[in-house]
This record gives structure tokens, sequence and C-alpha cells, in this order.
């Protein structure tokens, strides 16, 4: 069964670097710029230290976000990303889409 999660993981995440290149390749050849960049703090819920390192090394393999320092307490993770658009739906979506496949995938 994890099998199934991790190749179903592999192809969402796989989906999510060619839309992420895609988002930043059109802001940087179109005249107008569309980013908004910022820092957030993403709550890790009781993460593993394995899990933390996985998620910090995917964010920053996606283009557009970047890992900067986990808490000494291990409870967040501070990212900067290029698009805040609205950073309730990034925390969420980081939250739905990330750490619970990856929680999945690596218990």
């Amino acid at each position: 069964m994890r099998i199934l999660k991790f190749i179903h993981f592999f192809f969402f995440y796989l989906y999510e670097i060619i839309l992420c290149n895609l988002k930043v390749a059109y802001d940087v050849l179109t005249p107008k710029h569309y980013m908004k960049p910022g820092f957030i703090a993403v709550e890790l819920d009781d993460m593993s230290d394995l899990q933390i390192s996985i998620l910090a090394n995917l964010l920053t393999m996606t283009p557009g976000t970047l890992s900067l320092d986990v808490c000494s307490n291990k409870k967040s993770l501070y990212i900067h990303a290029m698009y805040i658009d609205d950073q309730e739906k990034l925390l969420t979506e980081i939250k739905e889409n990330y750490i619970k496949r990856i929680k999945e995938v690596f218990p």
C-alpha cells in the first residue's frame, strides 16, 4: 500500500514542479511581475526529523519556494515563497498536499 502512495506522491510532486516552473517562467518572461514574495512559518504537526528533512528539501526544489530554517523545538519550518496571494491558502495547500502525503509515505 505504501508503494502506491509513494507512486501517487511522485506524480503529484512532478506535476507541482512542472506547474511551478511554468508559473515562474511566465512571470520572468512577461513585462509585468505577478509575484508577491514573503516569509511564512509552516507548523510541522509532530513530524519526525526525516519527514521534516524531506519536506524542507521538496519545498526548496520546487521553483518559487525556499526552506530557510526549522525552529529549535521543531514546531515550525520557515519558508520564503515568491507567490503569497493568500497566506492561509498557501499554508493549507502545504499541509494538505505535502505534509499529509509525506506522513503517509514516510511514517
